[in-house]
């Protein structure tokens, strides 16, 4: 019984990058051989012997995929099952002589191209020591064909195809590249039993996390612009094709081994810059663009010159090659502009931007708004209160009218109507929208009947921020009513009453609908006593006076007391929400609430720090910490030199206490030395000096026996004469 054939390894360069990435999950997860379907292939395998080994040996496998870094910190892709250092090059040849393919992509990276180069010619030489015939694909790009000339000059829609090959000539800043696949292809013809090498042409690569057109697809998300740049007059067509429709060409080549060499990559689609531009905008953006010089382009930061070239080629592709001999099931064969929906959907998954919805739900003075605030700070959300939503549209729709207004004055003439149309912008309806809001403020005494709360939310939840980055609802809906009109999905009203009868869960408006709901409970005591104690600055200009506090508190909970409630909503959704009691994370600003909402809602979904923003937080940290240390050293200079003053000043009063102590002392003394000074001159010196006088005069052997006697005898208080 023969063995069972090995997964054939594939090697891909720079399995970390946009194309490398996507390219290897694809073929890490595709079954060998599933291409070659059909008798077509099996009869033409039958006529063709040409020696060279069975692609479908392995069929039924997945392949094998082992590659390079483009930056060594990189963690290795799931989908990978080695990674290799790209230096020395002899250990890379090593791995190299492993694989049974080769996929060197020079797309991305201009530096691959003599790393590509230097793979090729290395596995060219070891060609005696292959066992069995190995492919090298490089994946090239079609701005190896920027200067050619059109095929029929007389008419120059007929577009390229692969047949064209050896008349196309380079984009003077790809000449590398057009190099590079010569001779590649070159070293593919010496023995193609052993070695052969393919070029596929690749149209500009979008999908998935996208590549080329990530720049407007980012500008799109962040919603900053008014309106998408396209540079210049937008003319130009631009060869494109999904990542995944790359992908499986590059498999079609490894498993088909067609003679041609050279493949064109590209989609059926031509549009133009203007047409994909506006189509992103439209559809993840403001919807408007703007046309702008050439030059402008150059000065944008996010933009590399191999990009800019790329955004300017025009020409006209088409995929003969492919789709008269390669089995594929395209992802996005008419392009871009016509598949826009899953390409915008593959963009949010792949980079983590879906948004994020949140409600929080609370009575009066439980601190809704701010933790609504600081959630959309952390999470950089949209934040809807209804009163704001409510003076924006209005705001929207005067700014609509006036449009109208201006337009009658001849302002802007045809082009503005064009423009009006382009933007779907009906300035009738407008009006009369918002004559009508106007007059049901008026008739309801400066509110709004729920009709128009709920169309005007809706428009807003729908608007293209919220549904890019998401928002944070604050305290609306109120009622179980306005919950269902708001966020129900547009549908037949018979369709609904069928979901109902067959006890179905109601139908909803996905794009729209909350994703985590949070209701702040806390006792009416603790509410009132929270709102009497606020500073007089947050009560000023607010419904926080106590008779209006009172009122409002009253209508939620007669709100939120039945079974029919927004919350019970939510909960036949099974969208169920998370109950936070107020009262244990009770402090000033309801801060100590927002990290529990935040450790359930998980981390942001957003593009988080520009490098620009990086830069400056770096820098500011830098420059704060430099102050602080400057601060520190200064205050520890102060510090010792108020020590060393207090130290001196201690001494000095010490030696002063120390004098005065003394002096004291002196004066002490000598207030006690006089009388006994006195006495002493009074009753002891007279007989003492004369009997020294004496003693000097005798010179006794024992003067001080002598001196004694001499006081003892001649003492004025002794009476000899009564002792004798």
């Amino acid at each position: 019984m023969e063995e069972a054939r090995p997964s054939p390894r594939v090697f891909l360069n720079h399995l970390d990058s946009y194309c490398g990435r996507s390219i290897g999950e694809y073929l890490s997860s595709c079954v060998v051989g599933a291409t070659l379907e059909g008798p077509d292939e099996e009869e033409e395998e039958d006529e063709n012997d040409s020696g060279v080994e069975d692609p479908t040996a392995s069929k039924g496998k997945a392949y094998e995929i082992v590659g390079t870094l483009s930056k060594p910190e990189s963690t290795n892709p799931r989908f990978a099952k080695e990674t290799y250092a790209v230096s020395p090059r002899d250990g890379l040849l090593s791995h190299l002589l492993e694989c049974e393919i080769v996929l060197y992509n020079i797309t991305e990276d201009a530096n691959q191209i003599e790393e590509a180069t230097w793979a090729a010619f290395a596995l060219h030489k070891e060609i005696e020591t292959f066992a069995k015939q190995k492919l090298f694909i490089l994946i090239s790009t079609i701005m190896t064909w920027g200067n050619s000339k059109p095929p029929d000059p007389e008419n120059p829609e007929i577009p390229f195809n692969d047949e064209d090959f050896r008349k196309r000539k380079s984009h003077p800043s790809f000449t590398d590249y057009i190099n590079a696949e010569r001779n590649i292809a070159r070293l593919g013809k010496t023995n193609k039993k052993k070695f052969s090498t393919y070029i596929v042409a690749s149209g500009h690569q979008y999908g998935a996390e996208e590549g080329l057109f990530h720049y407007f697809f980012k500008m799109c998300w962040l919603g900053e612009t008014p309106a998408i740049p396209v540079f210049g007059d937008g003319n130009n067509i631009i060869p494109t094709i999904h990542i995944r429709d790359l992908a499986v060409v590059l498999q079609n080549v490894a498993e088909h081994r067609p003679d041609f060499q050279y493949v064109l990559a590209v989609d059926t689609s031509m549009h133009t810059l203007e047409e994909l531009v506006k189509c992103i905008s439209k559809n993840i953006g403001p919807g408007k663009i703007e046309k702008v010089p050439k030059e402008d382009a150059f000065l944008s930061k996010e933009l590399t010159q191999m990009q800019l070239d790329m955004l300017f080629v025009n020409m006209r592709m088409e995929p003969f090659y492919v789709k008269e001999n390669f089995n594929i099931k395209w992802v996005a064969e008419a392009g871009l502009v016509e598949n826009i929906a899953q390409v915008i959907m593959e963009y949010k998954q792949t980079r983590g931007l879906m948004p994020l919805k949140v409600c929080i739900h609370g009575p009066p003075g439980s601190g809704k708004s701010t933790i609504a605030k600081e959630l959309c700070k952390h999470y950089k959300l949209h934040y809807i209160w209804i009163n704001d939503v409510i003076s924006e549209k209005i705001a929207d729709l005067e700014q609509i009218v006036a449009k109208e207004a201006d337009r009658v004055e001849g302002k802007e003439g045809e082009e503005e109507e064009d423009n009006e149309q382009e933007e779907g912008e009906n300035i009738e309806a407008a009006k009369e929208l918002l004559d009508a809001i106007k007059e049901n403020i008026k008739e309801n005494k400066g509110h709004l009947d729920d009709e128009y709360l709920v169309k005007i939310m809706k428009d807003k939840l729908m608007s293209m921020p919220c549904r890019n980055q998401g928002y944070v609802l604050d305290g609306f809906p109120e009622t179980y009513e306005q919950a269902v009109d708001l966020f129900k999905e547009d549908v037949e009203a018979e369709e609904e009453e069928e979901e109902e009868a067959k006890g179905k869960m109601p139908k909803f408006n996905q794009i729209i609908i909350p994703e985590f709901i949070f209701s702040l409970t806390a006792s009416d005591e603790f509410l009132k006593n929270r709102i009497i104690n606020l500073p007089e600055r947050k009560v000023a200009g607010t419904h926080y006076t106590e008779g209006q506090f009172l009122q409002s508190l009253r209508r939620f909970r007669q709100l939120n007391t039945d079974d029919v409630t927004v919350l019970n909503y939510f909960d036949e959704l099974e969208i169920h929400p998370h109950f936070i009691d107020i009262a244990v994370y009770e402090d000033s600003e309801d801060r100590l609430a927002v990290p529990k909402i935040i450790k359930e809602i998980g981390e942001p979904r957003n593009y988080g720090l520009t490098d620009e923003e990086k830069e400056a937080l770096e820098r500011q940290a830098a420059e704060e910490r430099l102050i602080k240390e400057a601060q520190e050293k200064a205050e520890q200079e102060h510090k010792e030199a108020k020590e060393r003053e207090e130290r001196m000043a201690r001494w000095e009063e010490w030696n002063k206490q120390q004098e005065e102590v003394k002096k004291q002392e002196q004066e002490l003394l000598e207030a006690q030395s006089v009388p006994l000074r006195n006495y002493l001159m009074k009753n002891v010196m007279p007989t003492l000096m004369q009997g020294i006088n004496e003693c000097c005069r005798i010179r006794p052997d024992d003067p001080v026996n002598f001196l004694a006697e001499y006081i003892f005898k001649n003492s004025p208080d002794i009476n000899w004469n009564k002792k004798c």
